[in-house]
């Protein structure tokens, strides 16, 4: 057809001209949707292949094989990657399609969750104007009828600022009695630098948003502040002793509750003396009645110690009476003893969860039918589980009794039995023998509702440890792993009530340097806080 655009019309009868004139139009539109088409089949083409290629590498981490698995902070660095790596294509298509070198088709934008903009946020209106107001057909100057208002999130990075305080001094000029002037607000470091503020800024960019002093330290310097690491660390130092009465009284409150959970998380400390780190540990002691409208707001608490040691956790819980849910370590087991000091002999619930990690483990390895069985049974549980979540405690030991306890008598039978069938020496009798060991523990839950049937609650609270033992290494020394356990349980404790930890904090210690009094202590826990207006 090409060789038709070379048609001379004037060699064509005069009523033909018209027809063939029109034919050629929209031969030539043709042409050019179908080069449209083709363009975009190509950046298509070129999108799907991309997009395969970052699926697969997300399926390979997700679905890998176990030894090269991420953990679930990794994984959510991945997705975020590969969001990222979709947008970028998106936005390279859309590029394309609206250059003017190639028509395009429009297209709708994708749908996203584009966030929110909360009302209390500052705004700052910017008003466009036309060029002119007045009106083309020279009626006069146009009155506004409407608006159009589209509002975009704009980030202006931590804004450093310097609050001088100035006391002017008066004297008379008749007598000699002296000279009159304010005293001095109160400050957390007197004559020091920082304000509460920035001492609060400080710790929750280590303690929550997990920046090493040593960024910090660079952070501040883009903004022309030169501040040392050390200088900073003097400032944490300093917060630490003063919020401590805080966290003391925190772990008391927990302590009085009658069911908490408990958990340990590795927290290396630097050991100059051997030119490496050891392996210490935070104790997390968390209470989260949330699951059944318990009164009690939740908390977290985590106590430092260079050791797993079971009395460590003796000596953390010393006033506790009540029932403590937790994993299968047996440094626990002194805890259940007569002899335990610091309360009574406390009653334990053991951890379904952990029960069906064991099995998942041998499943996963050889796809053993006897753990696939083992796996569908305490699906069963967990199912009449998801069915009462947020019913009132005697609902749910109402509905465990009725519904659980026989699928857990089942499982107990079909345990023993599975035992005297399997090799103690296997893999799999090993994840037997583990969860026999903690039978009596594991039907704790079906007695009361207050209980949970496993302690992922407490996990979940100690996985801002593990984020921040990734970013900073390690602790400097046993005094730096005390203050991190310590502000940690602030910040997290301040997060599962809902409060923002830099309100929190900053409230607190202007609170503490204008003397609050040891009396109202209570006033500063997380949980009363309230932000002001």
């Amino acid at each position: 057809m090409p060789a038709a655009a070379k048609i001379d019309l004037s060699s064509l009868p005069e009523d033909q001209r018209d027809v063939v004139a029109d034919f050629l139009r929209e031969h030539a539109d043709l042409l050019a949707a179908n080069a449209v088409l083709k363009a975009e089949t190509t950046d298509l083409r070129q999108i799907v292949q991309r997009l395969e290629h970052l699926v697969a590498e997300l399926n390979h981490v997700v679905h890998g094989k176990k030894s090269e698995k991420l953990d679930e902070d990794d994984r959510q660095l991945a997705f975020e990657d590969l969001e990222a790596a979709v947008a970028e294509v998106e936005t390279q298509h859309d590029e394309r399609a609206s250059s003017d070198e190639v028509p395009r088709r429009k297209v709708t934008p994708a749908q996203r969750n584009r966030g929110n903009l909360p009302a209390d946020l500052p705004r700052i209106e910017q008003i466009i104007e036309p060029d002119s107001l007045e009106c083309p057909c020279g009626c006069g100057r146009m009155h506004r009828i409407g608006e159009d208002r589209a509002e975009r999130l704009d980030i202006v990075p931590a804004q450093l600022r310097v609050l001088a305080t100035i006391r002017p001094k008066y004297a008379c000029r008749v007598c000699t009695d002296g000279v009159t002037q304010a005293p001095a607000p109160a400050a957390l470091i007197e004559g020091g630098l920082p304000t509460e503020g920035a001492i609060a800024h400080v710790l929750v960019s280590k303690y929550a948003d997990h920046l090493p002093l040593y960024r910090q330290s660079q952070i501040l310097a883009r903004s022309g502040v030169s501040i040392h690491r050390s200088t900073l660390a003097d400032w944490v130092g300093v917060a630490g002793f003063h919020l401590r009465p805080v966290v003391d009284r925190l772990a008391e409150h927990l302590k009085s509750s009658g069911k908490l959970f408990m958990d340990e998380t590795t927290a290396p400390v630097l050991d100059p003396g051997r030119g490496r780190t050891k392996t210490s540990y935070l104790w997390a002691l968390a209470r989260d009645d949330r699951a059944w409208g318990g009164a009690d707001p939740p908390g977290v608490v985590f106590f430092y110690a260079p050791d797993r040691g079971g009395q460590n956790a003796e000596r953390f819980l010393r006033g506790f009476d009540g029932t403590l849910q937790l994993d299968g370590y047996t440094g626990y087991n002194r805890l259940t003893r007569p002899s335990r000091k610091g309360g009574d002999p406390i009653r334990v619930a053991h951890c379904w969860a952990h029960a069906r990690r064991k099995l998942k483990e041998v499943f996963d390895r050889d796809g053993s039918e006897i753990a696939a069985e083992g796996l569908r049974r305490i699906a069963e549980v967990y199912a009449v589980e998801a069915d009462i979540r947020g019913s009132a405690p005697d609902q749910r030991l109402s509905a465990r009794q009725a519904r659980t306890a026989p699928l857990v008598a089942a499982f107990g039978d079909w345990l023993q039995a599975q035992r005297l069938r399997v090799s103690p020496k296997s893999r799999l009798g090993e994840k037997l023998a583990y969860i026999h060991r903690h039978w009596e523990g594991l039907q704790t839950f079906l007695h009361d509702g207050r209980v949970e049937i496993d302690s992922n609650s407490v996990e979940n609270l100690i996985r801002p440890i593990a984020l921040n033992r990734k970013n900073a290494l390690f602790a400097g020394h046993d005094e730096g792993g005390k203050a991190w356990g310590r502000i940690a349980s602030l910040v997290e404790t301040a997060k599962i009530n809902g409060i923002e930890p830099f309100a929190y904090l900053k409230a607190t210690l202007e609170a503490i340097a204008n003397g609050h009094p040891q009396s109202a202590i209570d006033d500063l826990l997380p949980w009363n806080f309230k932000p002001s207006s």
